[in-house]
């Protein structure tokens, strides 16, 4: 370990370290988890860490429970996460859903590997795409983060903390085996430098507040965020997974239904431009692009740049943000494209999305890998060549 010119710490880690780093530097102070190939590393470094910061540490009895877990400490005030896999992430589901209509913000970090159902529990895999986006029941909101790269899984932890707490929603980061337990030079920055943002809390008095109500000056703005108070400060309210008006409690009126429904998405949906982010290498002029994610792009990015040394006008978009999805920077790129590669460890869940995105403006050629191994540069660049 050293120390940087900057004041920050040079260290060898791997990506579930890194994820631990950048959540505790998050003022992440409760883990509740059950341990599961290859997030375990998560839980472990968290047993030892947060206890001596003052937080809280329970391994549950199983998934379901530490879900739960989670949403009580966050209403209790503190930042909260859990870490799984895919079959602990299918349990979690009923209680993310709950997460999010009670608007309890949390982070779920699933770590991917091969599925569906036990798979290959230490192979690399990105088929939890969709139930990230889709997994809990209903018209639900969404924000799913993708690291790749052990650097990118501490900035990522961080930002779904802020973004967990600033929009009262739970954040998905979705890793993968590859990333989780890669091992890079990083170098990790003063965490006093690290920007840091905490939920709002209510300016009345407890006999004034809604807990799902605007703030006062707020009244009549689609997509509010309202202020959220911690169970022990004062303020008594109820929390429940029925459809319920600002006070609350549960509600059978259809339009107050309808406007809660509709408001815990359009936070999400008024923040687009926000909330995206992705990353572009060579698109000014591209014609073919390689679009990836995660550890994939790793592979994807090396093949691009080949491409272009060998006189190809290729690009390469990566995304950060799955969800929302970046239609607009897919439309922009295709501008220039003709045909989008796109790479990923599954049968094609994001291909579908690309080119729905689309169109119809260029043609998606999904380039799918599901034998337990991580693309290789030479496949997705002999993939180019066939479009030249």
């Amino acid at each position: 370990m050293a120390v940087s010119a900057e004041g920050g710490l040079v260290r060898l880690m791997q990506g579930n370290e890194a994820c631990v780093e950048g959540a505790l530097t998050a003022g992440c102070r409760f883990f509740a988890g059950y341990p599961i190939t290859p997030s375990t590393e998560i839980a472990e470094l968290m047993s030892e860490r947060l206890p001596r910061l003052g937080g809280k540490f329970i391994q549950m009895e199983d998934e379901i429970g530490s879900m739960a877990a989670v949403i009580g400490a966050s209403l209790g005030g503190l930042k909260a996460m859990t870490a799984t896999s895919g079959p602990g992430f299918s349990l979690k589901q009923e209680n993310i859903g709950f997460a999010a209509l009670t608007e309890v913000p949390c982070v779920i970090v699933n770590v991917q590997r091969v599925g569906p159902s036990t798979g290959q529990p230490t192979s690399p895999a990105q088929g939890d795409v969709m139930q990230a986006r889709w997994g809990t029941h209903g018209d639900h909101p969404a924000v799913v983060l993708c690291p790749w790269s052990v650097r990118e899984t501490f900035d990522l932890t961080v930002r779904a903390f802020n973004l967990a707490e600033a929009l009262r929603t739970p954040v998905i980061l979705l890793s993968d085996e590859v990333v989780a337990h890669m091992r890079e030079k990083v170098e990790l920055p003063d965490p006093a430098s690290v920007v840091v943002v905490n939920r709002r809390r209510p300016t009345v008095p407890p006999e004034l507040y809604k807990p799902y109500g605007p703030a006062p000056g707020e009244e009549g703005q689609e997509g509010y965020v309202p202020p959220m108070a911690a169970f022990g400060d004062g303020y008594r309210y109820h929390v429940t997974g029925l459809f319920h008006g600002e006070d609350g409690f549960p509600t059978g009126d259809g339009e107050e239904s309808a406007a809660l429904l509709r408001r815990i998405n359009a936070k999400i949906d008024a923040r687009r431009a926000e909330l995206i982010q992705v990353a572009r290498e060579s698109m000014d002029d591209a014609e073919i692009v390689v679009l990836s994610f995660g550890s994939s792009a790793r592979s994807a990015v090396r093949a691009v740049r080949e491409a272009r040394a060998q006189g190809i006008k290729a690009g390469f978009l990566r995304l950060i943000t799955l969800w929302p999805f970046a239609d607009e920077a897919i439309q922009e790129a295709a501008r220039t494209a003709r045909v989008f590669i796109v790479a990923e460890m599954n049968l094609g869940q994001v291909a579908r999305e690309v080119e729905r995105a689309l169109h119809g403006k260029a043609r998606v050629a999904s380039l799918s890998r599901v034998d337990n191994e991580l693309f290789t540069p030479d496949e997705i660049l002999a993939r180019i060549r066939e479009e030249v």
